[in-house]
């Protein structure tokens, strides 16, 4: 089986779409498998070795970072969020579809919002020079990292809501 033919049966995902959620997802099985190996080691040297790995908490701690944020378009695009729809019968379909993009505009813009505000952390930091405590890893890139990936969880936010409310759900 080819390549583009396994992503193609294993995604629904159209276009471009199929191809960052693939990625993405490739970004955090890697991350979660070096989580694993990472774990499996210090665990190996701690008990049989009598030395664990320097830093294994923080590389554990910008992993999981790495991991989440990596997720969150590919879950938000796929509307994989958890959803109340208790009154949706009684609401009716129309007032369903715009309080759906209504929500999914006042998300976007939120996660607009605070990604702006981690971007000044993340600036601040490097101009300061932070860094972690053991590794000497510098903070601002991974913090930017979250707020690079919260601005496009906040465009595949409003980008599924519009395509839902258009496409998707029909009277």
């Amino acid at each position: 089986m080819a390549f583009t033919t396994w992503i193609t049966s294993h995604y629904d995902e159209q276009g471009p779409i199929k191809w960052l959620a693939f990625a993405l997802e490739m970004i955090a099985a890697l991350t979660l498998f070096f989580l694993m190996m990472l774990t499996c080691a210090d665990v190996f040297g701690r008990y049989f070795l009598d030395n664990s790995i320097d830093g294994t908490t923080e590389l554990t701690e910008i992993g999981l970072a790495i991991l989440i944020f990596a997720e969150m378009p590919v879950i938000t695009w796929r509307g994989g969020h958890v959803v109340v729809d208790i009154l949706d019968r009684a609401l009716g379909n129309t007032l369903v579809k715009i309080l759906g993009l209504l929500s999914a505009l006042l998300m976007s813009s939120s996660l607009y919002y605070i990604a702006g505000q981690i971007n000044f952390l993340a600036e601040r930091s490097l101009t300061r020079g932070e860094v972690t405590e053991f590794l000497q890893l510098p903070t601002g890139l991974i913090v930017e990292y979250i707020a690079f990936m919260s601005w496009i969880t906040a465009a595949t936010m409003i980008t599924y809501g519009v395509y839902r409310l258009l496409f998707l759900s029909r009277d």
